[in-house]
């Protein structure tokens, strides 16, 4: 069962995100050296007031590498050549990645193996120490 964040959820996190802009790195010619089009996403967790408890433990477990020490999450966007693309692709990659982090993985159940899987696989078993046996050299009296 996937997750998904509603419109209105959406509205309030973007309130709650912090946007910083910076220059991008690496070529681009005249326009990287004076166009402040890399942006960086900042989201305290703790102080969201959108998310429950126990999603904002989801949060942080499954998103720990993005974490930083002040309990912020970190998210950067530099591949578009304007600050406004970035920041769209930024704040559609945090939802994607809460989205993510809070789907619930489906319980296995466990299964018996068919009869016939199990019949298929001892004559695979055979077979193969069939092939072992043709390999040694003929016994000699």
């Amino acid at each position: 069962m996937a997750y998904s964040l509603s419109e209105k959820a959406k509205e309030k996190l973007i309130n709650e995100f912090i946007f910083t802009a910076s220059r991008s790195s690496g070529p681009g010619g005249q326009n990287v050296n004076k166009v402040n089009t890399r942006v960086e996403l900042r989201f305290n967790i703790e102080a969201s007031e959108v998310f429950s408890e126990f999603e904002k433990y989801r949060i942080k477990e499954k998103l720990i590498n993005r974490i930083n020490t002040v309990g912020e999450l970190v998210l950067v966007s530099e591949t578009e050549r304007t600050q406004l693309g970035n920041k769209e692709k930024v704040t559609e990659k945090c939802f994607t990645l809460m989205e993510k982090a809070l789907t619930l993985r489906k319980k296995r159940i466990k299964t018996r193996p068919t009869l016939s899987s199990q019949q298929k696989r001892l004559e695979n078993k055979k077979i193969s120490g069939l092939k072992k046996q043709l390999r040694k050299p003929p016994e000699t009296d």
